[in-house]
């Protein structure tokens, strides 16, 4: 009997082809190609707590015709656009005792600050910790260029792009980066429904990077591999307060030079025995790789480094052993604060949202209260370490 044979190059590509389809077919229930996506609108508690302010105080600016005019729902409830919050930032900032109370970004004399986010092991929350992070820097006042590094691209299908059909013809940071005439990278940059918050999407024309590397330090082609990001972000530099990189989960030529551009690593650990362990080989090749590239010229001095705990159960005594564990190896190294594994944080991700995207009554209260104060509290440790890079001791 003749054995029956099937390309696995055709196989794939089938299998590739009907995700593709299905997925699309997602993204149009979800959101109609006509239709715009856009971010729900805050309450006024919400935004009180973001700007610090109390909720009366809000009522008050409104009762006194200050400010932008919210949306009055029934029971006069006061909801707040993205762009109202910002209006209400720079209102406030005008009348401050001390700058930055209400723009907390740059300052005469700051540096840009660049925060790598990375993991050898898939799993760990990378993607889900970058853009919660950059998703509330912008509604905390920072201007922020978030950079899907990942081919992958979930970062950029959390904020609405579908690499296969809305990136056909590139616009991926490997535009900016390549060795072969590459572009301004101010011709990347998408608007998101966020404000202050832009995007540069990415794709499977990352991997190019990858490929050609190799070819152009034989060939000493071009400027250094570990040097492009960090040259590109150059033509930026003064239009951001913070630039969040979403790194694949590996250490290629990419990740080192998103690494080199770094003023700041955060490292997402899974507090589980394998999931550590892997950490442990990417912490051993990242000294070996990023020691020759700062032996080549590279700038490897970070403000700060972090490890981040993520998808953490409290009630699991293993996973508590493992970060007592890692508490006493690295100390302050690791945030105080942990991502708790939550349905709220996952059942947001099936419809390509965050926490700060979905409305509060998809979930019981108390779940999405503890989701919600979990990764609040991560993210405002993180903005202090910012802070203090820029001499303002967190404040």
């Amino acid at each position: 009997m003749q054995k029956h044979v099937t390309r696995i190059d055709t196989l794939v590509g089938a299998h590739a082809a009907r995700l593709s389809e299905r997925l699309q077919a997602h993204r149009e229930q979800l959101f109609p190609p006509d239709a715009q996506r856009t971010l729900r609108t805050f309450t006024s508690g919400e935004v009180a707590d973001l700007l610090g302010v109390k909720d009366a105080y809000l009522r008050k600016l409104h009762l006194d015709g200050r400010g932008p005019e919210p949306e009055i729902r029934a029971g006069g409830r006061r909801h707040y656009t993205p762009q109202d919050i910002q209006t209400l930032r720079q209102m406030l900032e005008k009348g401050a005792k001390s700058p930055g109370t209400y723009l907390p970004g740059r300052r005469t004399g700051d540096g840009l600050q660049v925060i790598t986010v990375i993991n050898f092991k898939g799993g760990s929350g990378k993607t889900t910790t970058a853009a919660h992070l950059a998703q509330k820097m912008a509604l905390d006042g920072y201007r922020v260029l978030a950079i899907d590094l990942d081919p992958q691209a979930s970062f950029s299908a959390l904020h609405g792009f579908q690499p296969e059909f809305d990136l056909l013809d590139g616009g991926t940071i490997y535009d900016a980066i390549r060795y072969d005439d590459p572009v301004p990278i101010q011709s990347l940059i998408r608007k998101t429904y966020f404000t202050n918050l832009d995007l540069i999407p990415g794709n499977l024309d990352l991997m190019e990077f990858e490929h050609e590397t190799p070819r152009a330090l034989a060939a000493r082609e071009g400027a250094m591999f570990f040097t492009r990001v960090g040259t590109a972000l150059g033509e930026v530099e003064q239009d951001y307060d913070v630039v969040i990189i979403d790194c694949p989960p590996q250490l290629g030529f990419l990740t080192m030079s998103a690494l080199s551009a770094a003023t700041a690593v955060l490292v997402t650990v899974h507090p589980q025995m394998l999931d550590v362990m892997s950490m442990c080989q990417f912490l051993l090749m990242t000294s070996n790789l990023l020691g020759v590239v700062a032996d080549a010229g590279g700038d490897m001095s970070y403000d700060w480094l972090r490890y981040v705990v993520t998808r953490y159960e409290p009630g699991d005594g293993p996973q508590n052993q493992m970060v007592t564990f890692m508490r006493s190896l690295f100390g302050d190294h690791v945030l105080n604060n942990t991502v708790l594994k939550s349905t709220a944080i996952s059942d947001a991700g099936i419809t390509k949202q965050t926490l700060y995207e979905v409305e509060k009554g998809q979930f019981t209260r108390t779940t999405y209260d503890r989701a919600m104060e979990s990764i609040n509290a991560v993210n405002s440790e993180i903005e202090g370490l910012v802070q203090t890079a820029w001499g303002r001791n967190g404040t």
